[in-house]
Order: C-alpha cells, then sequence, then structure tokens
C-alpha cells in the first residue's frame, strides 16, 4: 500500500522520505494510546528513521512515544554470544531512550507477539524493516491483526532495497550504477525530532509480557536466565555491544583504518578493518551514519575511502538485494543455475582432503591457515573477511558434495559469527558457491566455480603472520589494534 492513499495519515514526508515508507496496515486517524515503535532490526536510539517518524507522528497527535522489544530466547540460530552482544546494545538503548523522554520495555516474547499485544493499547505502530523471511512474516502477521495502523520505516539500507532494484540482481556491476544514481537523494541521517510529550517513568509501556529491562545491566546473566543455546559461548571479553562501542569502532577506523585500506584490508595479519559489520547486524550503527563519517575523514587516500564505500554501500546492499528477491536466499537451492549445474558436474569428482563436521568445528584440518581462521572464529566471534573467503571455499573442496559443502559453511557461519544469520552473512556463504560471481576456468570439484587455495593465500597475503597473530590474541584474550 502507498503511503499516499489511505495510510497518508501515517506519512511524515518533511521526517521520513516516501521511499523509505510502507503502511502496512492504513488508518484515517490515530487510535487511542501512545505512539509505539516496535524495534527489532534498527537496535540503537540515533539515526534512526523508525524512532524519528514515531516522533514526527506523537507530534502531530500530541502522544508520547514508547518503544517496545520483544526478546526471544528462542529466535532462530540464537546463541549465548549474539544474545549478550544484543543485550549489551539494548542496555545502551534503554539508557538513551530514557534520557530523552522515550519510553522502553524489553518484553519476553516472540517479536510479533510482543508487538501485537503492545499495539492494543497504541495510538500506531511504528516498525523498521527486516529482510529476512521470519522478519518479514512478523511484521506482516502484526499487520493482519493490529487494531491500530502499521507503518514500516526503512532505515538499515543507505537507498530503499525496492527502489535500487525490482529484481534479484546478478553481481555488484549490476547493482552499484542503481546505487549510484540515489544516494545522494538517501546520504543524510533523519532529523532529530522534539519529544513532545515525555513518558511518564511510573506508566509501563502496553503488553502484558515480562519486562527484564532492568536486567539489561547484567547481560550475561540474563542470557543465562533465557536459557538460551551456550554451547558456543560469550565472546565479550573480544567485542562489546551497542551504539557507543560501534562508535568507538567507527572513530577508530576512520583515524586508523581508513587511510591504509586500499592497500591492506585483504592482508589479514593487518587491521587495516572496521569492526563494523556485527554492529550492523544488530542495527547499533546506521549505514548513512558510517558512510557520511568516512566521507568527511580529511585528506584520506581516495582509493581507500573508494574500496570502503564499495564495501559498505555496493557489498552491503547487494546482499540485501539478495535476501529481499532470492526466496531460497539460505539455501543450496538458491545459487545461479548455472553454479548449481557446474557443480553436480562435479560432485563426484576425488576429494584429496575429507573431513566430518567436528574436524571442522575442531580446527582440525591439515591446513594450519584454516585452523587459525576457524580459531578465530570460534574464540572471537569474527575473522577476517580475506579468509572468510578462503575458510569457505576449503570446506568446499573438503566435503562430500557441495550440499553438504553449503550446509556446513552456513551452520557454522550461523552458530559462530556475531555477523551471521543476516543477507550479508548468507550471500557472503552463497558467494563461495557462485552467487554475484562468473564462471571461471574449469577444475576439480569446484567446476567453473572459482576456487582459492594454499599457494594462492601465500602469494597474495602472508597467513604465517596471520596465524601467529592470532596465537597471540588467543593466548593474551586481547584484541590489540595492530598497526602492522
Amino acid at each position: 500500500m502507498d503511503a499516499s492513499v489511505e495510510g497518508a495519515a501515517l506519512a511524515v514526508p518533511e521526517v521520513t522520505p516516501p521511499e523509505r515508507l510502507q503502511v502496512l496496515r492504513g488508518a484515517d486517524a490515530p487510535a487511542a494510546g501512545p505512539v509505539v515503535y516496535w524495534m527489532q532490526q534498527a537496535q540503537r536510539s540515533r539515526d534512526n528513521p523508525a524512532l524519528e517518524h514515531a516522533l514526527a507522528l506523537a507530534a502531530r497527535w500530541d502522544r508520547p512515544v514508547c518503544v517496545v522489544f520483544g526478546l526471544d530466547a528462542d529466535y532462530p540460530g540464537g546463541t549465548e554470544r549474539a544474545f549478550v552482544f544484543m543485550l549489551e546494545g539494548l542496555r545502551d538503548v534503554r539508557d538513551a531512550l530514557r534520557e530523552r523522554g522515550i519510553g522502553f520495555a524489553c518484553r519476553l516474547g516472540a517479536p510479533h507477539s510482543v508487538a501485537l499485544e503492545a499495539a492494543q493499547g497504541a495510538a500506531v505502530v511504528v516498525c523498521d524493516r527486516g529482510y529476512l523471511r521470519h522478519q518479514r512474516a512478523w511484521r506482516q502477521a502484526v499487520a493482519r491483526s493490529a487494531p491500530c495502523g502499521v507503518v514500516e520505516v526503512e532505515g538499515e539500507v543507505v537507498v530503499p532495497v525496492a527502489l535500487a532494484s525490482d529484481k534479484a540482481e546478478y553481481a555488484a556491476r549490476t547493482l552499484r550504477p542503481r546505487l549510484w544514481r540515489q544516494v545522494e537523494r538517501f546520504a543524510a541521517p533523519p532529523p532529530r525530532v522534539h519529544v513532545p510529550r515525555s513518558w511518564d517513568p511510573e506508566t509501563a509501556p502496553p503488553g502484558p509480557a515480562e519486562d527484564v529491562s532492568s536486567e539489561l545491566d547484567r547481560p550475561s546473566a540474563l542470557a543465562l536466565r533465557l536459557q538460551v543455546d551456550r554451547s558456543a559461548g560469550s565472546v565479550s571479553d573480544w567485542f562489546k555491544g551497542g551504539e557507543r562501542a560501534a562508535a568507538a569502532a567507527l572513530e577508530r577506523f576512520c583515524a586508523r583504518g581508513l587511510q591504509r585500506y586500499a592497500d591492506l584490508r585483504n592482508q589479514p595479519h593487518t587491521d587495516a578493518v572496521s569492526y563494523l559489520g556485527m554492529h550492523l547486524h544488530f542495527g547499533q550503527v546506521s549505514p548513512v551514519r558510517a558512510l557520511r563519517e568516512v566521507r568527511h575523514v580529511q585528506g584520506v587516500d581516495e582509493r581507500s575511502l573508494e574500496a570502503f564505500v564499495e564495501e559498505l554501500l555496493v557489498r552491503r546492499e547487494l546482499a540485501v538485494n539478495h535476501a529481499w528477491y532470492v526466496p531460497d536466499y539460505d539455501r543450496y537451492q538458491g545459487l545461479p543455475d548455472w553454479a548449481r549445474a557446474t557443480l553436480a558436474e562435479h560432485a563426484a569428482d576425488p576429494r584429496e582432503h575429507r573431513y566430518d563436521a567436528e574436524a571442522l568445528e575442531a580446527g582440525a584440518t591439515h591446513d594450519p591457515y584454516w585452523n587459525a581462521a576457524m580459531r578465530e572464529m570460534r574464540e572471537t566471534g569474527y575473522m577476517h573477511n580475506y579468509m572468510r573467503m578462503y575458510w569457505g571455499k576449503q570446506i568446499l573442496a573438503w566435503s562430500a558434495d557441495p550440499e553438504e559443502a553449503f550446509e556446513r559453511t552456513r551452520a557454522l557461519d550461523d552458530r559462530y559469527f556475531l555477523d551471521g544469520r543476516d543477507p550479508n552473512a548468507y550471500a557472503g556463504v552463497a558467494w563461495v558457491f557462485g552467487r554475484h560471481d562468473r564462471p571461471w576456468p574449469e577444475r576439480p570439484v569446484f567446476g567453473k566455480v572459482r576456487s582459492m587455495v594454499a599457494a594462492g593465500l601465500r602469494r597474495k597475503t602472508d597467513p604465517e603472520a596471520y596465524v601467529a597473530k592470532i596465537e597471540r590474541r588467543v593466548a593474551a584474550r586481547s584484541l590489540e589494534h595492530d598497526d602492522a
């Protein structure tokens, strides 16, 4: 439904560009109660288009605003490391919203159920956009059953996904010009809207589910109480979640990493990376903010700026395009026809090495570089992106067939990475098997899918130094930001 028809009452074009707005359930007038922002994907108080849109509606109607978040212990693929990182971020959100006079409740339950319960006492429900199938299903369920208007505001990409393209793009080269035609229209953060009426701190936001906001001060204890999957462990010694940590990572990258990004971004023994992926995953930093900050750095090598913007804008939004338009975005069936055909032709090729799932997860292979990458992933929840590509290609080489390799890669990615289980992660897994790539000269096992081998890794990088870095960091349990 377009915001220009029956949902016009929910549009605020001076705050939210119409292209970022989707009215899921129209309403000509507000119901009784506060404006409720159901926060799910955009877990931040700053540069949040959905939050500012909710405040703009509240100003129009002279209503207070509250934010509700549904904390689901059964969230697909949720692990202790992901939950603790997310809860650290929600603690930042809670504190920042309260300072601003906005109510907040972190309620136990499935996100769409928490949102529907809050909708019973809401003037309108504003939500942010998620791109995965379960996130989309949640929003559809709320829109079907809510007794009030429901409006979705897209703020997790620079260019709205449907405006950038109306189909699954073949590769970065096909999406890139479409994005750049629109970037300047959307490269500004939303205006900060004045809070029209402060939330009474003695009043609970609508909804009967248990509010655990006070327990956000003890993220690990709350994750333990929720009985989330603890087998992957927490990585809070390595990475902290939240807006403040995200802002610090962005500031550090602009000061130290951006200048050398073009030359060193594919050198895994160095630290010329942003560490923003995990924060973008949880919506703890706006991609628009990240784009603006790096573009304002003075005296930076233009090649480095272009290379980082390519990753932040083109590659990341190509991944969102993949999740939005490919129904099987996280399944082998979602690969291009040519890739599945060539992999099928070589499925029975002999493998020089074969490992079971346990050996892979333990990092117990013949390849010290791969083992170090697996250790980095397992211990810290992060892996340098160049090693991530090499890591995935070796799983394809060492598995019985490509279907098994795909499931192993996806499962490990989901389980251990802080930025797993999102469009960027699923597009990265699919890239290993040919998505967003072209056919290459044919070779055993891989067919025409691009391969990566240890000899190439040694030729292009210093993998021995990378292994030493991981050993040093794990021994010290410290993420020192190397200048090398």
